[in-house]
């Protein structure tokens, strides 16, 4: 049993040339409020939606091309961005941080992952059974990185495979998912 935090190692790690960027609750709601018809033009999936980091050094881009300037750099494979656009290779994403720029298609994968609530002012439960009452496996601190098993639609099946643990988080204190959506 793994009680206490899991630190910030399997957070975020990003190195930024930008400024560090706070996102409220109202930014988390703009996109979850999406009737979910909106298609990309180049891929017909759903805009916006959730994907994550494939590899562990990317650039995030001003524009939609390789000439463009480098906005960011991440670090940190399985990382969630939600993609809000598609133009030709190119997907416009955003971080929970709410920075948005342009990635090469090639640096993202459909591998669903969610980061536990950068605004949350306290840890989150790991619950052993999606129950409020259920016993905590653990506490997640914020920013902590997760793979999403699946979702209903109050709670998410989540494992964080470098402590081979895994476990049931509410879903309003993740970010990488919307509110409406279920995920097998």
């Amino acid at each position: 049993m793994l009680l206490g935090k899991i630190l910030l190692k399997f957070g975020l790690s990003i190195a930024a040339i930008m400024p560090f960027h706070s996102i409220s609750n109202a930014t988390l709601s703009a996109a979850a409020s999406s009737d979910w018809t909106a298609k990309g033009r180049e891929t017909g999936l759903p805009i916006p939606r959730f994907v994550s980091l494939k590899t562990t050094r990317a650039r995030m881009r001003i524009g939609p091309a390789f000439e463009y300037a480098v906005k960011w750099l991440y670090q940190a494979s399985g990382l969630p961005l939600e993609i809000t656009e598609e133009y030709g290779n190119w997907r416009q994403v955003r971080d929970c941080d709410g920075v948005s720029g342009w990635m090469h298609q090639s640096l993202l994968s459909s591998n669903r992952t969610a980061i536990v609530g950068p605004w949350l002012k306290q840890m989150t439960a790991l619950r052993i059974q999606a129950r409020e009452n259920s016993f905590v496996k653990a506490k997640l601190e914020p920013r902590v990185r997760v793979q999403i098993l699946s979702c209903t639609l109050s709670w998410c099946n989540v494992a964080i495979t470098e402590d081979h643990i895994s476990g049931f988080i509410e879903k309003s204190a993740l970010w990488g998912v919307y509110p409406q959506e279920v995920v097998n």
